[in-house]
């Protein structure tokens, strides 16, 4: 989740203003802006819309400090610019005048991309799930090529157990809870974890759901946002775009599979990692909710978090996937 110490607040990148982030991007590429300066959506980072005078768009991100090291943010970076040298869509950054790609400010990093729009699709036909399937095949050729640097390695002994780990030190838990979701994290983590054993790991996107991948008309699906960018199980990238649990997503799965295989085998016992990684990617979000409440105070995008009645309900959906990971059937056909 992060990988150095928390800043002091008011810093840097508290204090962004539309002057400074006009003033950085136009040092940076030695370029002129209009005077847009349009805030977007990010709940980690400060991400803005600009526009160059000759009109072309750019989008410029402030990576939050003390979130990701210096090796990690380069990690990402080198990944985009790879795979876009291999033309595959992905929006990488853009060079700036000193220092590659990465641009500092005091103890904050930014990076500015080209602007690109699409739109992002709730549900996939049989082409399109295809079409992601190649898409992704590609992305992890690309990412099995060399190791990262910098990142967290996805499994339930390392980047699950750190999160659990912060969640109990920072006190996120009120003190009648904390003692039940230890034990159920650590239960989890026992259990699943031999599952990983000889999983292959590789550079992978770490968040592929439906908002991270838009789809640009006449061109093709584009996969964005790769602030999450880590080493793991390929098939963590596509989990997060099925309509329902492994046993409910036969027909999508081989889709996706025979598109992904046109580009790099799969392995298919990597299947049975789906419900242990859901598992994982409920602690992963409750973590990341934990973050933004010890930075800003307060998470923006659970208006209950910390309290009992969310605890609680967390705690239940933990204990229902991990029955429903001993419980689950296993694989056939010719899945394996």
């Amino acid at each position: 989740m992060k990988n150095e110490g928390k800043p002091a607040k008011e810093s840097a990148f508290h204090r962004l203003s539309p002057d400074l982030v006009l003033t950085l991007v136009e040092k940076a590429l030695g370029v002129r802006c209009t005077n847009l300066c349009r805030p977007l959506v990010s709940y980690i980072n400060r991400v803005y819309e600009l526009e160059q005078e000759d009109g072309a768009g750019l989008v410029v991100k402030f990576y939050r400090p003390g979130r990701w090291s210096h090796a990690a943010l380069k990690d990402e970076h080198d990944f985009l610019l790879e795979l876009a040298g291999r033309e595959i869509p992905v929006i990488a950054p853009l060079e700036l005048r000193e220092n590659g790609s990465l641009g500092r400010h005091e103890e904050m990093y930014f990076a500015v991309f080209p602007k690109c729009g699409g739109r992002s699709y709730d549900e996939y036909n049989d082409d399109q799930w295809l079409e992601i399937g190649r898409l992704l095949g590609r992305i992890h050729a690309v990412g099995a090529g060399r190791r990262p640097e910098g990142r967290i390695v996805m499994t339930p002994d390392r980047s699950t157990r750190q999160q659990v780990e912060f969640l109990l030190a920072g006190k996120f838990i009120p003190p009648d809870l904390a003692g039940e979701f230890a034990s159920l994290a650590s239960t989890l983590i026992a259990e699943i974890t031999p599952l990983f054993a000889n999983a292959e790991l590789i550079r992978i996107h770490g968040d592929c759901h439906f908002s991270n991948l838009i789809y640009r008309p006449g061109e093709s699906f584009y996969v964005i946002d790769f602030d999450d960018m880590a080493l793991g199980p390929p098939v963590q990238d596509f989990w997060m775009l099925l309509p329902g649990y492994r046993e409910e997503s036969f027909a999508e799965i081989d889709l996706f599979l025979e598109g992904y295989e046109t580009f790099r085998d799969f392995d298919r016992k990597s299947l049975a990692l789906i419900e242990p990684l859901r598992a994982m990617r409920f602690i992963h979000y409750t973590a990341w909710c934990a973050f933004q409440v010890a930075e800003e105070g307060l998470s923006r995008v659970v208006a209950d978090f910390g309290s009992r009645e969310y605890w609680q309900r967390e705690l239940n959906d933990l204990a229902d996937q991990l029955e429903r990971i001993r419980t689950a059937p296993e694989p056939q056909g010719n899945w394996y």
